[in-house]
């Protein structure tokens, strides 16, 4: 087993807590797992996340396992991966992959900083992939690195959009009840074929539900399902809670969870998953200026005039660029007046590219420069067209995007 160094504190508390957990509830019951809950003395269900990406992809329809297929050229596991980064209460991540690809996913861990991490060589199917992460996790292998959780999620490596509320919901079912999973409504009706290839019967569509994921169970209780299960569940059972239920006599709790949920799975799923990506990361626009006291400076004007046009999008103005950065705002207009090189754009450039805040989406940069048409001489307009040329060309490389555009204007205007 290959691992990383965790990157996000252990949780604390979860606490028997499911019914009706909206609002203040969801907030208080993540500040338990998180750790504010230690100070009390509370007791810490340890939490940890296996996902199975041992798959080939063949329903994609492409040569590469869709688990690595590129979107804005990041492989689509990463952005699962920093899914469940994000939330601190989760202690270890386990992904089962191939041997062939063993490799490849230490790169992509590598590159894209995910911290955390332990590999496990997957199984020929689901199940097997998933009982092999869960031996990750278990005190009674050798050379176990891990230390063996109360709660463990299992989630799937291509469903990229899941949330702390929903994960967060079903570990705090999975400590009462065992085991709990995601489910949603049917969108189509569900019918059963007859051996000769005719209607044998259909399911109505108001009374069951699609299993989803994430799922979660206590740790003993799944892994002793799948120590326990038949060669023939092994090889081609899908479900983990039904795995419970059958060997541990677990009924699962149901959360009902959001449609963000929806599984990678198509090739067109990929330009879903794509147009999610992009709407996410452009719901924020800072407008940067070379001057912060002029209230009549062209770039209150464009921060105003923005405001008015984009009413679903929340631009600022970049007062405290660092503190925009960490909030991760991936979209910069930067205005340039006072002067007739571009060192404010330079200026944000640089502390864009130590942030690292492109690692794992592009940011967009557009740098607008004034200059008087009567006072700038022709030789300096295309020394400053071709400058914003070679800044494009060099900070694309790190994944940041650069686009000029030169204003002309009379000194009178």
């Amino acid at each position: 087993m290959e691992s990383w160094p965790p990157g996000a504190s252990g949780p604390t508390e979860a606490g028997r807590r499911l019914r009706g957990l909206r609002g203040a509830d969801l907030a208080a019951s993540a500040s338990l797992l998180s750790g504010a809950g230690a100070e009390a003395g509370c007791s810490a269900p340890a939490v940890a996340a296996v996902l199975p990406a041992g798959g080939s992809g063949e329903r994609m329809g492409v040569p590469t396992p869709k688990q690595f297929c590129p979107i804005l050229e990041r492989p689509l596991i990463s952005y699962t991966l920093q899914a469940l980064e994000r939330v601190s209460w989760i202690k270890d991540i386990v992904v089962a992959v191939t041997g062939e690809n063993m490799e490849a996913m230490k790169c992509i861990i590598q590159r894209y900083q995910h911290k955390g991490i332990s590999l496990v060589e997957s199984g020929v199917t689901r199940h097997r992939s998933i009982f092999n992460g869960l031996k990750a996790l278990a005190e009674d292998q050798p050379n176990c690195r891990l230390s063996k959780p109360e709660v463990v999620i299992i989630h799937d490596a291509v469903r990229p959009f899941v949330e702390e509320d929903v994960l967060l919901k079903v570990v705090t079912a999975a400590k009462e009840h065992g085991a709990a999973g995601a489910i949603r409504p049917l969108v189509s009706t569900v019918i059963s074929p007859s051996v000769d290839g005719c209607l044998d019967h259909s399911l109505e569509r108001a009374r069951h539900r699609a299993s989803e994921m994430p799922q979660a169970f206590l740790f003993d209780v799944i892994y002793e399902a799948y120590q326990q299960c038949s060669d023939y569940d092994l090889e081609f059972g899908t479900e983990c809670l039904h795995l419970a239920l059958k060997y541990c006599h677990i009924k699962a709790k149901l959360i009902e969870g959001s449609p963000d949920l929806w599984k990678v799975t198509y090739k067109r799923d990929l330009y879903a998953a794509e147009s999610i990506i992009k709407e996410r990361i452009s719901q924020q626009i800072c407008v940067v200026m070379d001057t912060k006291e002029d209230e009549e400076h062209v770039g209150h004007r464009l921060e105003e005039m923005l405001k008015n046009e984009l009413n679903h999008v929340k631009v600022t103005s970049g007062r405290d660029l660092q503190q925009i950065i960490l909030e991760q705002c991936y979209n910069f207009v930067c205005v340039n007046v006072m002067t007739s090189d571009f060192e404010e754009t330079q200026k944000l450039l640089n502390m864009l590219e130590e942030s690292n805040l492109s690692i794992l989406y592009p940011v967009v940069v557009i740098s607008v420069q004034f200059l008087d048409y009567e006072s700038v001489p022709f030789g300096q307009k295309m020394e400053n067209l071709m400058q914003i040329r070679e800044f494009a060309k060099e900070v694309k490389k790190r994944n940041i995007l650069l686009y000029g555009l030169l204003v002309y204007y009379p000194q009178s205007f």
